[in-house]
């Protein structure tokens, strides 16, 4: 078993790990860190959300970092809002304990251009950034990313799949010279199969973690056979029996999300939607509603499930399965991350069990039936 001091990771580090007890690496931490402390390289790194990618790439940043030098020269970009919150505050407090001071400056969408550009007028050393705010600052001048080091794409085929990839495309021309790129998606589609060839090494590092795992092997996958007009009696059925469990029930569309919120808070039960209309001060609100346990349940669309990045959800609920395969992987990852376990319930209705043998055959994970 591996120590982080194995890995290369500096004692300073190891020590604020400790506190926010991060112990033993993570494989793709084994798998990654070492390569990236020691050696100037590009990486791909296939892994799902949960693994621990954000200290796999995080420390191999902070140590790359020149701190007597007054220029920004590290980006990391991820999807959302809430991603980007969260890796800068991880970086924060990885540096706890080092000598002098590295700057990371958290940049995104739905919050005032000014104060951003007023924060990043102080010393920066790494931006974190959603897409479309990054290169919009950039365009104006105001992040100066000529001396980026490394770049970091962190859930390549999220952002891909939110419509970002003209911007990203349009970050990854700049100064491809002097930097080296590190690419971590879940998925590898065509589109980020070219951004590799087009944009990165071909002598890049390629890592896979548990790769014949496409989804997360602590969870475990059950259907329930119903028909549409049962089915909230059935969700009703399945919170009374998990009063005391958190989790997310994903439906297809921002309506049908609304819908059923109204009716299970007219049932008694705490829950919060989530969809794409929301103004961003709401959606925080649900959110820290949801973290802070006074919601048990957030009833959410695909698109506004990204960056629900909550530990202990005990389910998810499918109250339709998604239209496309991989939405299955990022729904059922919401759970079970950080090592614990958790199950992924899909309700179908008759004709819809060929959809269920679809998701087995394409990712390799069996379906139990759960009779209520």
């Amino acid at each position: 078993m591996n120590t982080f001091l194995d890995l290369g990771v500096d004692k300073s580090y190891i020590k604020a790990l400790k506190e926010i007890n991060i112990i033993n690496p993570t494989e793709i931490q084994e798998a990654v860190i070492p390569t990236l402390i020691e050696s100037q390289t590009d990486l791909v790194g296939l892994a799902q959300t949960g693994t621990g990618k954000t200290a796999a790439f995080g420390l191999p940043v902070l140590h790359a970092i020149d701190k007597n030098k007054d220029e920004v020269q590290a980006l990391i970009i991820a999807p959302t809002r809430e991603l980007v919150q969260q890796i800068q505050k991880q970086l924060f407090k990885f540096t706890k304990y080092i000598d002098g001071k590295i700057f990371a400056e958290g940049v995104y969408g739905g919050e005032k251009m000014d104060r951003q550009i007023k924060a990043l007028s102080r010393t920066t050393h790494i931006v974190v950034a959603t897409p479309g705010r990054l290169l919009d600052l950039v365009e104006r001048g105001v992040v100066d990313i000529s001396n980026v080091k490394i770049l970091v794409l962190d859930e390549a085929d999220e952002m891909l799949s939110m419509g970002f990839k003209e911007d990203l495309n349009k970050i990854l021309k700049y100064n491809t010279k002097k930097r080296n790129t590190w690419l971590f998606s879940a998925t590898m589609p065509d589109d980020i199969k070219s951004m590799v060839k087009n944009y990165m090494s071909p002598e890049a590092v390629r890592i896979e973690v548990n790769k014949n795992a496409l989804v997360n092997e602590n969870i475990s996958h059950h259907y329930i056979q119903t028909n549409i007009k049962d089915k909230l009696n059935m969700i009703i059925r399945i919170l009374d029996k998990r009063s005391d469990e958190r989790g997310v029930i994903f439906c297809r569309t921002k309506a049908g999300t609304k819908t059923l919120a109204q009716q299970l808070q007219q049932e008694g039960f705490a829950v919060g939607a989530l969809e794409g209309d929301m103004q961003q001060k709401e959606r925080d609100r649900v959110m820290r509603a949801f973290k802070n346990e006074s919601l048990q349940v957030l009833i959410s669309t695909d698109v506004s499930a990204r960056g629900i990045d909550v530990s202990n959800l005990a389910f998810v609920l499918h109250h339709q399965l998604p239209e496309h395969l991989e939405y299955y992987t990022h729904r059922s990852g919401r759970t079970a991350r950080a090592g614990k376990t958790g199950q992924s319930i899909a309700l179908i209705i008759p004709g819809e069990m060929q959809k269920i043998l679809d998701i087995q055959r394409e990712l390799g994970i069996a379906f139990r039936e759960i009779t209520m």
